[in-house]
């Protein structure tokens, strides 16, 4: 038991430090292949992001535990919205880009009605799930919001967010490899370890994947935000989160179900419905603020209460 514990905690620093490396490395091999930097903000560098609960997904996919891996996309789209929003907000207060507000918060709405709609399939008088085409069809809307970034977001203005850290090919290669066998074990690790965890504390494997496994694989936006906000950029932890929520039911969420259909409980319709309600929090406090298009510091505590009050609902009752 020890020992699996101390896996456990092993396996997200695994995770993080591996896909840090793995994003560091293809981001330097790109450049010297001079691949637009475009194309790889909006593929290696975005899609790092949800690289934690991707391979946390797969390997729980894989053992068959889909009550981990609904709970670790959920709880990690709460806690990114809640929390490193919040968070964010209470160090700096945060203002909302016009992109933001018309198209990333509307998107990521649009994204959980696909989501309630596809899941629940007791309205059509079949057992809940998110079955392989409604993954295929997750993936065919990840394919759209790209499409909508190539087409609406300037060069220079992704380069103000990259930092690419140029390395030797060989160091990059060794990044590489290294990220990914770190993301392996770190994956395996966690997800055997929240499976024993869980048992032991006797709560549900969707209470762990929504609390602790989503918390710690939403580290590194939390790190991001908090840093970002120190140096007055706290608009870009609010585009990170957004941006991470929608890869998180688009990319993540449709690869599990490619791999395995995941059972669906109806129960997780209260946490669709938070995630939900959270983006609509974010536009209300846009338009109606003393101050039109930002997030105050009183918004921000607001949201990191609700998100202490989901972590001890989801404990309790779950």
């Amino acid at each position: 038991m020890v020992l699996t514990l101390i896996l456990f905690v092993s396996g997200f620093v695994l995770l993080i430090a591996g896909a840090h490396a793995l994003v560091n490395g293809a981001s330097s091999i790109g450049t010297r292949l001079k691949i637009s930097q475009m194309i790889m903000g909006l593929t290696v560098v975005a899609l790092g992001t949800s690289l934690p609960e991707l391979i946390v997904n797969i390997f729980a996919s894989f053992a068959g535990n889909s009550d981990l891996a609904i709970g670790n996309v959920l709880g990690s789209n709460i806690t990114n919205t809640l929390l490193v929003v919040g968070t964010a907000a209470v160090i700096m207060p945060v203002s909302m880009s016009r992109q933001t507000l018309k198209r990333d918060i509307p998107f990521s709405l649009f994204v959980l009605v696909i989501l309630f709609l596809l899941a629940n399939d007791s309205i059509f008088g079949r057992p809940d799930s998110i079955n392989r085409m409604d993954g295929l069809i997750l993936l065919l809307l990840m394919g759209v919001f790209m499409y909508i970034l190539f087409t609406n977001k300037k060069e220079d203005d992704l380069l103000k967010d990259i930092e690419v850290k140029m390395l030797s090919v060989p160091i990059s290669i060794l990044y590489i490899v290294g990220g990914s066998i770190s993301l392996y074990y770190g994956g395996k690790w966690v997800v055997d370890g929240a499976l024993v965890v869980a048992k032991g504390m006797g709560i549900s494997e969707t209470a762990m994947g929504l609390t602790l496994v989503s918390g710690a694989t939403s580290l590194p936006e939390w790190v991001t935000s908090i840093l970002a906000a120190r140096k007055k950029n706290a608009d870009m932890a609010l585009g990170n989160a957004i941006g991470s929520n929608i890869l998180n039911v688009l990319l993540v969420l449709g690869v599990t179900a490619l791999i395995r259909p995941v059972t669906y409980s109806a129960n997780l319709n209260i946490e669709v419905g938070l995630v939900f309600l959270s983006g609509l929090m974010l536009l209300l406090f846009a338009y109606t603020g003393k101050i039109k298009n930002q997030l105050n510091r009183l918004e921000g505590v607001l949201l990191i209460l609700l998100y202490i009050a989901f972590i001890y609902f989801s404990v309790s009752f779950q």
